[in-house]
Formats: C-alpha cells, sequence, structure tokens
C-alpha cells in the first residue's frame, strides 16, 4: 500500500469530521488544527484544500473553515416572507421571538413611519433547526397594540395585519457580528452578515413596517431577476455608500 504523505493523512480525518459534523458548524482555525495535527500551517492549508475539492467544508474570507451547506436563497423578485422561501426548498421553518416591546422609536424608523411609539420585535429565524437570520421589525404601536408575543411568533406582520401592501423597497449592504448577534446565530465574533433593510408600504405609499435582517454571509444567498435593459456591467440599484 503506498504510504500517504502527512497533508492527505490529515485530510482523512477531516473528512470524517465533516461527514458527521452539523452542516454549517465551525471547524477550528488553521492554527489550532496545526497545532492539533503537529504539521505547519501551510500542510493543514492543503488539507483543507483537498476536503474542500470533495464539497465538504467550504470557507469564507473573515469567517474560517465550515461544514459546508445548501445556503438559504430568498429571491426578490416579489413582496413576500423568509419562511414561504425556506418551506419552498423543502426546508423546516421556525421562528423564535427574543424581543417584544412598546417603545420609543429611534431616529431612523421615525423618519419612515412618521410616528414617536412602535412595537420592536426581535426575532431569530431558523432553517431546519440551525440560525440563519436575526430580524427587527418595527409598526407604528397603533397598528400593533392588539398583537402579543405568541402572534408575531407564529405568523408573519404581513397576515397579522389587516392592511393591504403595495410593495417594499429592500436595501442590501454589508456588516460584521457584534457579540450579541453573533451569539444568537452561533457564528464567531466579526463573521461577515449582509445586513437588509426593507421598508414595506400600504396602497397609499404609506410606510407601514420598517425591519433590519442580519445574515450570516457563508450561509446566505440573495437571487435578483432583472427585466430586459440596457447593457450595463454595474448592479442595478447600486449606490455609493457616504
Amino acid at each position: 500500500m503506498a504510504r500517504r504523505i502527512r497533508y492527505q493523512e490529515i485530510a482523512v480525518e477531516l473528512r470524517e469530521r465533516a461527514k458527521v459534523a452539523p452542516p454549517g458548524s465551525m471547524l477550528p482555525s488553521e492554527s489550532e488544527m496545526s497545532k492539533e495535527f503537529e504539521a505547519s500551517r501551510v500542510t493543514v492549508r492543503r488539507a483543507l484544500e483537498l476536503v474542500r475539492e470533495d464539497g465538504l467544508i467550504a470557507a469564507r474570507q473573515g469567517f474560517g473553515w465550515f461544514v459546508a451547506i445548501e445556503p438559504v436563497r430568498q429571491r426578490l423578485e416579489s413582496l413576500g416572507t423568509i419562511e414561504s422561501q425556506v418551506e419552498g426548498v423543502g426546508k423546516i421553518s421556525e421562528r423564535k421571538v427574543s424581543e417584544f416591546a412598546f417603545e420609543q422609536a429611534p431616529a431612523r424608523v421615525r423618519k419612515f413611519l412618521k410616528t414617536d411609539q412602535v412595537l420592536r420585535v426581535k426575532r431569530v429565524n431558523l432553517a431546519d433547526g440551525e440560525p440563519f437570520a436575526i430580524v427587527t421589525v418595527w409598526c407604528p404601536a397603533d397598528l400593533g397594540a392588539n398583537l402579543s408575543r405568541q402572534d408575531v411568533e407564529q405568523r408573519p406582520f404581513y397576515e397579522l395585519l389587516d392592511i393591504e401592501f403595495r410593495g417594499a423597497t429592500q436595501t442590501i449592504g454589508a456588516d460584521s457580528a457584534e457579540p450579541a448577534d453573533a451569539k444568537l446565530l452561533g457564528i464567531p465574533v466579526g463573521s461577515p452578515l449582509l445586513r437588509c433593510q426593507r421598508v414595506t408600504t400600504n396602497r397609499q405609499g404609506e410606510a407601514i413596517l420598517v425591519s433590519e435582517h442580519l445574515f450570516p454571509a457563508h450561509r446566505t444567498e440573495f437571487v435578483v431577476d432583472l427585466p430586459q435593459a440596457e447593457p450595463s456591467m454595474t448592479p442595478s440599484g447600486l449606490r455609493l455608500v457616504d
């Protein structure tokens, strides 16, 4: 039998670990693996690359190595809920409310909702038991007056509010995980996030809901269907951040 060289031996061990570990779970850092296997980081990196070629693990800049997972995809072609899109690809969707409060509206929310008092709901969304989003929603206090914590844990605002919605504007940017959010999402502090702000309006064009969504960048993708337009290399809707 041909003798395996060191990085191939490490790759065998990493493959076995990846096969039994939960999808999306983090691997130790390259430095930690270097100490564990008593091998150089170059050797560990070669082993990791071999296992990545098998599709068992993946890596993201600023995040590290993790057990490969099918990303949660959200289409932006129409107004809808995260839950419906998760369930549409055969995953079990859950939501866990961590905060429910009537309070003073932050300035950035008051700018859209034109009111001082709001209901704020913060929740964690899960797909097949794994957290993939933190969502904070604000609505005018008078609209949310009859809602309970149990209501918003079981059903989306789009179903709970007796309002005809016209549509929403969604802005997507980049961020990094603060300690509290990293804990809720089960990711390292400082990990890259997609931060989305959505402003939902009624038929009269008035803002009714403001929501902020935090998605781990390693397990979320947004898909946009673009209509035929003049040829351009610039992504639609691109703007520079001041």
